[in-house]
């Protein structure tokens, strides 16, 4: 069974009726919106590093953090 333009013209008139031109218009925005977002976001992907990038600890902001967290803990407890 082949789907020729006759009931391609069909389907698209049963959907006008139904949903009206106003909301399909809104519609296929909202759809075009999502493309172009997923597109940009596959493009600037956070995971891809470049081979040159050099990973470095902060060990005294760790410290400073374990403190900080430390002092939270003991000002909740009392």
């Amino acid at each position: 069974m082949s789907v020729g333009p006759v009931q391609i013209l069909l389907i698209l008139v049963v959907v006008v009726l139904l949903f009206g031109r106003g909301k399909i218009s809104s519609v296929m925005g909202d759809v075009a919106k999502g493309i172009k977002s997923f597109k940009k976001g596959i493009q600037d992907d956070p995971d891809e590093e470049s081979p040159d990038v050099v990973k470095t600890i902060d060990h005294e902001a760790e410290e400073a953090v374990k403190a900080a967290e430390s002092k939270a803990k003991t000002k909740a407890s009392s």
